[in-house]
């Protein structure tokens, strides 16, 4: 392979790898916008802060979650 090939292929995936990278951030970006990862960051949270009680189910916690949004809806529209 030329020394100019080389510098095109090294060139591509240095670019693949910036998109893989951009594509990876905006997915984070958007599932922790939605919510979707409230339920590992409980876990995760609680197993630091409280090691000895029990940790609610994935089920128990959406309930509680949005128990907790019907009694304080904030900002909400609806």
């Amino acid at each position: 392979m030329s020394a100019s090939g080389l510098e095109l292929r090294s060139a591509s995936v240095a670019l693949w790898r910036r998109m893989r990278g951009a594509a990876s951030g905006i997915r984070w970006y958007v599932t922790t916008l939605m919510g979707d990862r409230a339920y590992e960051t409980y876990v995760a949270h609680h197993r630091a802060q409280h090691p000895d009680a029990p940790v609610l189910t994935e089920r128990e916690f959406w309930r509680e979650r949005m128990d907790e949004q019907d009694r304080n809806p904030g900002a909400r529209c609806c």
